[in-house]
């Protein structure tokens, strides 16, 4: 599905061929047609594999085959290198699941080379595309069951819990398997973030078909390629917030220090009326996803409260960077933002102009407004 989407955005299929040819594996082929599910125009990209002939038992190749394959692909380095780190979150997983080394893990030979074209087809189109950065949605996981070499398995597959802890998921749709393992190890190991789509401008979009067809579900992979306007970040955020009416004011600044210490965005205070008209204060945090839980732990244990409430949200900011600057004063370090190319805005750092003002005697007023004439002068 995610060469069927690459090939419905533009991606030429003899593109894909052409940059699989510098990997070292053969007995297989791959073609394109137009599908419709769910009443919507998708590519679909068939990898046709031919059967080996081996000995007795069952073939298979281990992490150390593969990684050779791909050392000894002629490769762009940056298309082996995230190959490399898409297959070992695969075969890590895999050992982690049935509790094995790595080093004694494998892929049956077929699936490994459906694999290798899966993630070395999507990098060599995302390539050709010119991404950036790749951006997902909340995955969607399915739900009911799969048959697969180790027998009957629950959906979401094992493997597919391991490539996808920490990562946003949902079950929606019909009871089959929607993420498989190789999906979810290019999904975790390609993607910088997972939410809604960001502030941009669409500039081509492609769906790619799976095999299967339920009535009323369009079994699609939807791909959007975007621009962002530059200077813009578009980043997800979780707000947690808590309303205190019985606590001495004194422990905020103890408790905001606490927060910042472990990671929180911004941490600010809103006078608010609570009920039976008592003043009370609305401690809000802004922070990743990731450091909720320790925040929140911190707000419990310093604070009076006894819960809060959290929520996700998304932000733009504008991009910035910290520059020392050197002055009449003193060297100041300056904080310098933009959006586009018209919008730039200058802001001294005001503890390093605060130093400048007791050390030099002069209103701190007049080492911001120096400050920032300074740095104008000196950035055009």
């Amino acid at each position: 599905m995610c060469l069927g989407a690459l090939v419905d955005a533009g991606v030429p299929l003899q593109v894909i061929e052409k940059g699989l040819k510098k990997i070292p594996v053969k007995g297989y082929s791959l073609s394109a047609k137009k599908v419709r599910r769910n009443g919507i125009s998708a590519t679909k990209v068939d990898v046709a594999l031919k059967q080996m002939k081996h000995g007795p038992g069952p073939a298979s190749r281990t992490w150390k085959d593969v990684r050779a394959i791909i050392r000894a692909s002629s490769l762009p380095d940056e298309t082996r290198e995230k190959g490399h780190a898409i297959f070992k979150s695969l075969f890590e997983a895999e050992a982690r699941v049935h509790g094995s080394p790595v080093s004694k893990t494998h892929l049956h030979e077929l699936g490994a080379v459906d694999c290798l074209v899966d993630i070395f087809g999507t990098l060599t189109g995302l390539t050709y595309l010119g991404i950036d950065s790749v951006l997902a949605s909340s995955v969607n996981l399915g739900g009911g069951s799969t048959r697969t070499s180790h027998g009957v398995l629950p959906v979401p597959a094992p493997a597919t819990n391991e490539l996808l802890k920490g990562i946003p998921c949902h079950s929606s749709g019909p009871f089959f398997e929607l993420t498989t393992p190789t999906g979810a190890a290019i999904l975790s190991v390609t993607s910088s973030g997972f939410g809604p789509m960001p502030h941009c401008r669409i500039t081509a979009t492609g769906s790619g078909a799976g095999d299967a067809d339920p009535p009323g579900w369009p079994n699609l992979l939807r791909l959007f390629v975007i621009e962002t306007k530059d200077g813009v970040r578009n980043e997800a955020a979780t707000v947690i917030e808590t309303n205190i009416d019985d606590m001495n004011p004194q422990v905020f600044e103890f408790v905001m220090e606490r927060l910042f210490e472990a990671g929180a965005a911004d941490v600010f205070l809103t006078q608010v009326i609570m009920k039976k008209s008592r003043p009370g204060v609305l401690l809000t945090v802004l922070c990743n996803a990731e450091r909720k839980d320790a925040l929140i732990e911190i707000i419990l244990r310093e604070t009076t409260t006894i819960g809060v409430r959290f929520y996700d949200a998304n932000r733009i900011t504008m991009s910035r960077e910290l520059k020392e600057f050197p002055t009449k004063y003193g060297n100041v370090r300056v904080k310098t933002s933009w959006f586009g190319k018209s919008l730039v805005k200058r802001s001294p750092e005001f503890e390093d102009c605060k130093k400048r003002a007791r050390e030099t005697g002069l209103p701190l007023r007049e080492i911001i407004e120096e400050v920032g004439r300074s740095a104008g002068k000196k950035s055009k």
